[in-house]
């Protein structure tokens, strides 16, 4: 099978789903590129961090920051530095950062989780509008017309599978990001305390 014949079947499938395919292919794309950059951006965050220690001593200016990466920890380190310009540290300047990060990490995650359970409903609609066909084809034709039944049924067949296909993957990988932002987040809010505790007992 060359790439022609696969291309030609595609766009078969989809003009067989009906008018629906155009909206699942649009929320189906939307998902991904927005799957992707969250698997990017997490994964950047998971790099290599600096110490705790090396990051008291640089809050403390006991040390300059030099190369800091694009961990959760140096962008903590970032905030906090950004916040702190010369006055005195403070446990509110670490809350702030915290509170801030831990927002970003929550970014984009609602809008994959709603666009996976979209995707399904997009599919049930499709399913819909093709039984409607099939018995408008009944009514006109009777049950003689095996062509014009079989249209409708498969418009309502391929959204429904074209939904599912989208929705499952997107729910497994909503639930895959969250859980990643989670284990970020108490990272984040550990490294906060170790902070506080720290600015406390100077």
């Amino acid at each position: 099978m060359d790439i022609v014949e696969v291309i030609y079947n595609i766009i078969d499938y989809i003009s067989k789903g009906g008018v629906v395919m155009f909206p699942l292919i649009c929320v189906s794309i939307i998902m991904w590129i927005l799957i992707i950059e969250r698997l990017i951006f997490f994964k950047r965050l998971y790099s290599k961090n600096i110490s705790k220690n090396e990051l008291v001593e640089i809050i403390k200016g006991k040390k300059e920051p030099c190369s800091l990466s694009h961990g959760i920890t140096d962008i903590l380190l970032c905030e906090i530095l950004k916040k702190k310009y010369n006055i005195k540290l403070v446990p509110s300047i670490v809350d702030e950062a915290v509170v801030k990060i831990i927002h970003s990490l929550d970014t984009r995650l609602e809008i994959i989780s709603l666009l996976a359970s979209i995707a399904p409903l997009l599919g049930l609609l499709g399913t819909t509008i093709g039984m409607i066909k099939t018995f408008y084809a009944i009514a006109i034709f009777g049950t003689g017309n095996a062509k014009a039944l079989a249209c409708g049924i498969s418009e309502a067949l391929i959204t429904t599978q074209t939904g599912l296909f989208i929705a499952i993957p997107g729910i497994y990988m909503s639930n895959f990001l969250n859980q990643r932002a989670r284990r970020l987040k108490k990272k984040v809010a550990k490294t906060g305390m170790y902070l506080r505790r720290i600015i406390n007992g100077s």
